[in-house]
């Protein structure tokens, strides 16, 4: 039988689906905390500059994967385009309901969707987004297909994901940070410290910024780009389907 990696292990695809959605549903209520926590508050840099590179537009349409709890269709929002948030997990789905009827944001399409079996027809999006979700995909050529298919002629792709940084150093401190420190993060802040074990480990088994491009490419998309932030500790893939 086919594995694929939950972390650190080779396991079943279903079972890793299964695993994933028990990791959100843990986490989602203390899941921008811990973003905050986890990288000093950087990552509301890192998605400010994600979404000026996607350029939203006022009226075009924008499919935002995994975009549980809001950070990026807040953002593409704020443009006036017509931003669909889909999540696999309904719970982060409900936060991201709870903090947009919080900040008066109305608009936005809420929908449950895995992302190897969208629900969406052909060439209806502008723009595909996926911020810090793929990685948890279990099946990421399928999610890139998929991604491919529901954007029109013309229409980009945007990942935004963790990778692995070339800076010489900085690798082996943000190792011991992660491997070690996270997880005691995850129990202090948020009560689960195996939950954020498994992330630091998903990001440890994804692929390197060339290897993911290649997977883009692959998916039928043109003019792949890869952008690092921090040496590529962070990376923005972008591609166009032409």
């Amino acid at each position: 039988m086919d594995k694929v990696s939950f972390g650190y292990e080779d396991v079943p695809p279903e079972e890793k689906t299964r695993r994933v959605h028990g990791v959100f549903s843990n986490v989602a209520r203390r899941y921008d905390l811990m973003n905050d926590v986890m990288s000093g508050g950087m990552h509301r840099l890192w998605k400010a500059h994600f979404v000026s590179r996607v350029r939203p537009r006022a009226g075009e349409a924008i499919l935002d994967m995994a975009g549980g709890t809001g950070d990026i269709a807040f953002r593409l929002a704020r443009a006036g385009a017509r931003v669909t948030v889909a999540d696999i997990n309904p719970e982060m789905l409900a936060v991201g309901i709870d903090r947009a009827q919080a900040r008066g944001i109305d608009g936005l399409v809420w929908a449950e969707e895995n992302a190897e079996t969208l629900s969406f027809g052909d060439a209806c999006f502008d723009a595909y987004t996926i911020a810090f979700g793929i990685r948890n995909v279990t099946h990421i050529d399928q999610a890139l297909a998929e991604a491919h298919r529901v954007l029109k002629r013309g229409g980009r792709f945007f990942c935004l994901e963790f990778s692995t940084t070339t800076w010489p150093g900085f690798s082996e401190v943000y190792d011991r940070y992660s491997h070690d420190i996270v997880p005691r993060l995850g129990r202090l802040v948020a009560g689960d410290a195996g939950s954020y074990r498994y992330l630091i480990e998903s990001i440890r088994r994804f692929p390197d910024m060339p290897g993911f491009a290649r997977m883009i490419g692959d998916a039928g998309f043109a003019q792949v780009k890869v952008e690092p932030i921090l040496g590529g500790l962070v990376a923005i893939h972008s591609g166009w389907k032409i």
